[in-house]
């Protein structure tokens, strides 16, 4: 097996869902692209304002609605990652190998999210979005436990109250917040579920992960068409390319955010 950009991922898809496509995206192509909406998603709060002469307050309105397209365009990148882990856990070899590797990945990138988004060192108004996949890994980790070993009534109140615990920590922790308004952390989560409970039946997968993402400001659902094209196929071979889309998150941020400090 083989790690992508959050987990584990093999080319042979035998998990359920599996559709042994051979036109589409390929999982590197998934990770590249949404990388790509990262990278203008740094930009934009980033090095973009400084080139357009826009600050805080300004009442600037052609350059704050560039600012304004280029981040809820990327926004379409939310259910891409979303699909990432999902495909990461049902192919890993250790979840809780991977569950540390997620976590060390939201430590390390905090500090470079909080001075992309804030231009602080340390700002606890918004958490880096990798939190709310640790989140999410740990809910439907709980949901197949519970899934496995308990029946009835006990079963489906624990799959309940940990998916509204996972949804309640990443509103409270203010995970993923961008304009005050869209709260990335949740709807990563709400994506992972959708992804983990319905990936045996391909349409309407993608049909309710499409509502979901058009009420969090329509461009998540775009998302969601692109992921509708993907294939079953990896996409690459060097095993050294899994850390590459490891660093990238936080090495963007960083490279963006220190030339405007």
């Amino acid at each position: 097996m083989e790690d992508t950009v959050t987990g584990e991922y093999t080319e042979d898809q035998t998990a359920r869902g599996g559709h042994n496509r051979r036109k589409g995206m390929t999982t590197f192509r998934v990770k590249t692209v949404g990388w790509l909406f990262v990278l203008l998603s740094a930009i934009g709060t980033t090095i973009l304002p400084s080139a357009l002469g826009y600050r805080p307050g300004s009442d600037d309105m052609a350059a704050m609605t560039v600012l304004v397209i280029c981040e809820v365009v990327s926004w379409t990148a939310v259910p891409l990652y979303s699909w990432l882990l999902v495909q990461g856990y049902r192919h890993t070899h250790s979840v809780v190998q991977y569950g540390l590797r997620l976590l060390a990945l939201a430590v390390i990138s905090e500090v470079p999210y909080d001075m992309a988004t804030s231009g602080k060192v340390w700002d606890m108004n918004s958490q880096n979005p990798v939190f709310a996949l640790v989140f999410a890994l740990i809910v439907i980790s709980a949901i197949d436990w519970a899934r496995e070993n308990l029946q009835g009534i006990s079963k489906w109140a624990v799959i309940v109250l940990v998916s509204i615990a996972g949804l309640a920590w990443s509103l409270l922790l203010h995970v993923g917040l961008r304009q005050g308004m869209f709260n990335m952390g949740v709807l990563l989560i709400g994506m992972a579920l959708v992804f983990y409970a319905m990936d045996a039946h391909e349409n309407t997968m993608m049909m309710t992960a499409g509502v979901l993402g058009a009420v969090f400001f329509i461009m998540p659902a775009v998302g969601v068409a692109m992921l509708h094209t993907r294939r079953d196929d990896l996409g690459y071979r060097h095993s050294w390319t899994k850390w590459v889309f490891y660093a990238l998150y936080p090495v963007t941020l960083l490279l963006c955010a220190l030339p405007v400090m």
